[in-house]
């Protein structure tokens, strides 16, 4: 993904698929710091590396683990029973 966007850049994280972000700074540092994106400002050469880069083998679970709604399905349910 190639992206200005800040909101792009989270999705592309959660979607599993690497970022190069075309701006000096980024609001999801800890997806930069995961190597998922990568900072290139309007570097061309910088840009053209950072697609060409592997993804990192993990992806932490930086935005929670997906099971949220479960868990506030069954935290519901037991208030039912109440």
């Amino acid at each position: 993904m190639l992206t200005d966007s800040g909101g792009v850049q989270k999705e592309a994280y959660l979607a599993g698929v690497p970022c190069v972000t075309l701006r000096d700074r980024t609001e999801w540092v800890e997806t930069v710091d995961a190597g998922w994106n990568t900072l290139v400002g309007l570097d061309r050469d910088a840009a053209l590396a950072a697609l060409a880069r592997t993804p990192p083998a993990e992806r932490p679970p930086l935005y929670g683990d997906g099971d949220a709604g479960r868990r506030i399905v069954a935290a519901i349910d037991g208030y039912a029973g109440v």
